[in-house]
């Protein structure tokens, strides 16, 4: 229900970054986040970026005892809520700000701070499902190098939506992908989104460019192909993507390219993008292809050497999307 100007964005997040610096909070700080989806998620993350400040987006689906656990392990000085979500909050000794009721209105100039490219931008937590979740601390320099990735064609990421809980890290490319180009983040409704509200979303206000899930992409391929039909880019992955779902995608939606999109949280969103041919005739598994720019992937084996093509190894990854590593873990880094 609302539209923000870029200069209505610059001005906004310029006066709540000042109020933030006014609440003690420091370059390098870390500042919780637990919001609803909202223009106030957007200038909320932009004005802690602008104060030189480290986010840490919360999920309401956090157990109270993870909530309490990352806030602990970053040392969190303040904590970002809104009404909405301040009761899926544990109880706590911080200070607490409710978004939605922050209004200030002096300090249109963005705050006089200095940043350097390898600072913290955010610590984001993985899923823990190989043991204890782990902070990982990714760098502006790391955002703008996703951001920027010729990859993203211009054209196809006119309109892309945001919809994915800020905790998870496709939210990286669904915010700043956009905005770092000059282009438009369309907010999807809060809360969980059933597929009439996803499919309304997306044809309503003219969407581009998207990032599904691979489940998520099964369903809607499924039950709503048409939702799709005026999308140019859809990325997708989070987990193996079905040939059946692509094949099925270039039946209904012929100007749809599909790009299987693959990359843990340490390598900021995306490391590798498979953009599929259509028509599409390759294995059953889509493959996560090659590196996106200014990356490099390797299939080494247990002494470090590559492998040949066709024999297992691991996956590493090097370039600009790597993060700086896992927050108070150097040997888990190293």
């Amino acid at each position: 229900g609302q539209t923000l100007t870029y200069a209505e964005l610059d001005i906004r997040t310029n006066r709540l970054a000042h109020r933030f610096i006014a609440e003690g909070i420091r370059p390098g700080d870390c500042v919780a986040v637990l919001l609803q989806r909202s223009p106030e998620t957007i200038t909320t993350y932009l004005a802690l970026l602008k104060a030189g400040a480290v986010h840490v987006p919360l999920d309401s689906r956090y157990p109270a005892q993870r909530i309490t656990h990352i806030l602990h392990e970053t040392n969190t000085r303040l904590v970002i809520t809104d009404t909405a979500s301040h009761g899926d909050l544990p109880a706590l000794d911080i200070n607490v700000l409710l978004a939605d009721t922050l209004h200030p209105e002096t300090g249109d100039e963005a705050p006089d701070i200095t940043i350097h490219p390898d600072a913290a931008a955010y610590v984001m937590y993985t899923s823990g499902s190989t043991g204890t979740p782990k902070g990982v601390i990714t760098t502006h320099r790391n955002i703008t190098g996703l951001a920027l990735d010729p990859r993203f064609d211009p054209t196809a990421h006119q309109r892309v939506l945001h919809h994915s809980p800020t905790a998870f890290d496709a939210s990286t490319y669904e915010i700043w992908t956009p905005l770092l180009n000059g282009h438009t983040t369309v907010i999807a409704p809060p809360g969980n989104l059933d597929l009439t509200t996803l499919h309304h979303t997306i044809t309503h206000h003219h969407i581009t460019a998207l990032w599904l899930t691979s489940s998520l992409f099964n369903l809607i391929t499924e039950q709503t192909p048409h939702t799709l039909n005026h999308i140019h880019h859809l990325w997708t992955g989070g987990e193996a993507v079905n040939a059946t779902t692509v094949q099925h995608t270039h039946t209904h939606n012929p100007n749809t390219t599909v790009i299987d999109g693959y990359g843990p949280t340490e390598t900021t969103t995306f490391a590798t993008h498979h953009p599929t041919p259509n028509p599409y005739t390759g294995p059953t598994t889509v493959p996560i292809g090659q590196p996106m720019a200014n990356t490099h992937t390797y299939i080494l084996d247990p002494h470090l050497q590559p492998t040949p093509p066709g024999v297992p190894g691991e996956l590493y990854i090097a370039g600009t999307g790597l993060a700086r590593g896992y927050l108070n873990q150097p040997a888990l880094t190293a």
